[in-house]
């Protein structure tokens, strides 16, 4: 293992980031990411789900040890396998990163609450 990163975030305070800057969503989540979240539950509210994904992209900084700003939020995405399981989707300067580093591949697990969502990530 190269690095290994957890996040936490509290929903309400990330349903309240969302209110506050309608273009947050646009600018941390995939198109790929909102249509998976919206087609599997298209009436439910998916701010937990998205939160758990905030957490994601925070945890793989951790896990290539950066910090905020050294990637775009956007260059690390998660989308289901179809099994359902997550995989960690990496592009960009977080893959430049990743590759200097010497990742070979990803390990991802995320989960939540109605008050909580959490993301761990180990680079491997």
């Amino acid at each position: 293992m190269i690095g290994l990163g957890v996040d936490i975030v509290d929903v309400q305070r990330f349903r309240d980031a969302l209110a506050r800057t309608p273009n947050l969503r646009a600018r941390v989540f995939t198109d790929a990411e909102i249509e998976s979240l919206t087609r599997r539950s298209p009436d439910a509210d998916i701010t937990a789900s998205l939160a758990a994904r905030f957490a994601v992209r925070e945890a793989a900084m951790k896990a290539l040890g950066v910090g905020l700003g050294a990637f775009d939020l956007r260059d690390v995405s998660v989308r289901n396998e179809k099994t359902g399981a997550p995989e960690l989707v990496v592009v960009g300067r977080a893959a430049q990163l990743a590759a200097q580093r010497g990742v070979k591949g990803w390990h991802v697990s995320l989960s939540h609450t109605s008050d909580t969502a959490v993301a761990v990530v180990a680079s491997i």
